[in-house]
């Protein structure tokens, strides 16, 4: 069995920082979605760049989200956050530019969200939509790898020394 502890709120910062890939949710009339992204985390906040579509129009409704990074080496050694918070879209020049450069030191090509969208074979034209979350509630937890098992103090194969009885 595995033994999970809480993170501090500096690791849960450390973590949101060194990820930046992770899964939004949220949610209209009780039916929920997630879709994984890449955000940027400066300052407390989340930004998260996408294209107008089925979330933004969500978010629009309800701006309640949920995200959730984890890092992830096997079963037994991982680190798993959950931000609660509020969506917002960002419409001020400046503030947009500066979402955008911190979005892009993340991801670069800003791959899924730019790309061709196919609906009724027309190609629809892709808005930009730039999203500060202001969390309002931060968790995160970690696997606590085992202990190594202790060594025999006399190997048990090893005929080369006496057994003690």
């Amino acid at each position: 069995m595995i033994e999970v502890e809480e993170l501090s709120d500096r690791e849960i910062d450390e973590l949101l920082s060194r990820v930046g890939y992770g899964h939004l949710a949220c949610s209209v009339n009780d039916d929920p979605y997630v879709v994984p992204v890449h955000f940027a985390y400066q300052n407390g906040r989340i930004f998260v760049y996408t294209t107008e579509g089925k979330k933004s129009q969500i978010i629009g409704q309800n701006p309640r989200v949920c995200l959730q990074a984890e890092e992830v080496v096997n079963n037994q050694n991982w680190e798993s956050v959950i931000v609660t918070g509020v969506a917002e879209r960002i419409t001020e020049p400046d503030e947009r530019e500066a979402a955008l450069s911190a979005i892009t030191k993340v991801n670069p090509t800003l791959t899924p969200a730019v790309s061709i969208h196919w609906l009724d074979n027309w190609i629809r034209e892709n808005i930009e939509v730039v999203f500060r979350i202001t969390p309002v509630r931060t968790t995160g937890r970690r696997a606590v790898p085992p202990l190594p098992e202790a060594p025999d103090v006399i190997p048990e194969n090893d005929i080369s020394r006496g057994k003690i009885y």
